[in-house]
């Protein structure tokens, strides 16, 4: 099949974006790296008048160490967020994150951005968004404003952005310490939408007590999810008291839209999202003792 008509904008600046959002609001669409929006232009699922290409936008394409958190803009691609030494040593989940993202043909067009607003409730940057409590940078014809992740995925494909806000920019929160981070996804073959997954990260006290830990889940639900619950309930406790079984439990029991689909029942993805949380965070655990 074959998109229906549009027209087609390539502005060079965030300026020249927001004036064109801002212009056409609701009948816009931002178009990055169009790994996700594209195949459901050409399949139909979705249709705008208009698409803003923000690809040519230099200034969406950095990523920059600011004190305790590192800044990535919105159009920068999976393949760079991967390799950048400074993601590696500052937000290690990224960099573990990235090898899961479809292929590498993928992962060299699409954009961390992209992933982010396109909401997937299977996507991995959006979890690790959720578990790291990240900072979402949106721009639109008022000015700035700052969301957190945590408010930010209201749908499937759904966000809290508003038709004339850009995401320009994510910023991720630097961990310090005795840390240890996992990511662990079940798919049918490498590439597909996982089944179920965890993505984990953990920072323990001297005393080899959690101090803090962030679970983000994916494809668990209509939007990705954070296993809070089970967040609250070990922080404060002696790694040692927490078995791997338990904490994937707790995260599961949280959880009250697990979906069904030919991939396998609401129950079969509860007991693959409990594995996954369980080797995630044993293999954080031993990260983090080791650190």
């Amino acid at each position: 099949m074959k998109a229906a008509p549009f027209a087609y904008h390539r502005p060079d600046t965030i300026d020249e974006a927001v004036a064109l959002l801002g212009e056409y609001g609701n009948d816009a669409k931002i178009l990055a790296g169009g790994q996700s929006l594209v195949p459901m232009l050409a399949m139909r699922l979705t249709h705008f008048d208009n698409l803003i290409d923000i690809s040519r936008v230099s200034e969406l394409n950095d990523i920059t160490a600011q004190g305790s958190e590192v800044r990535i803009g919105a159009a920068t691609p999976h393949a760079m967020v991967g390799m950048d030494d400074e993601i590696a040593d500052s937000v290690p989940l990224l960099t573990l994150a990235t090898p899961h993202i479809g292929h590498f043909q993928i992962r060299t067009r699409g954009t961390l951005g992209g992933a982010i607003a396109h909401a997937d409730p299977a996507a991995e940057y959006a979890a690790v968004a959720l578990a790291l409590d990240v900072t979402i940078e949106a721009t639109s014809p008022r000015g700035r404003r700052d969301i957190g992740a945590g408010e930010f995925f209201t749908g499937l494909w759904e966000t809290s952005l508003a038709a004339d806000e850009i995401l320009t920019a994510v910023r991720f929160p630097v961990w310090s310490g005795r840390c240890g981070f996992a990511v662990q996804e079940f798919a049918r073959r490498h590439g597909d939408f996982a089944i179920a997954g965890a993505v984990v990260g953990i920072e323990l006290d001297d005393d080899n007590r959690v101090s803090r830990c962030g679970i983000g889940l994916l494809g668990l639900g209509s939007t990705p999810k954070r296993a809070t619950g089970a967040e609250h309930a070990v922080i404060g406790t002696p790694l040692g008291n927490v078995t791997d079984e338990q904490i994937g439990e707790q995260a599961m029991s949280e959880l009250s839209d697990i979906p069904a689909d030919l991939q396998g029942s609401a129950a079969y993805r509860a007991r693959v999202g409990a594995a996954m949380v369980a080797r995630a965070w044993n293999q954080a655990s031993m990260e983090a003792l080791n650190a």
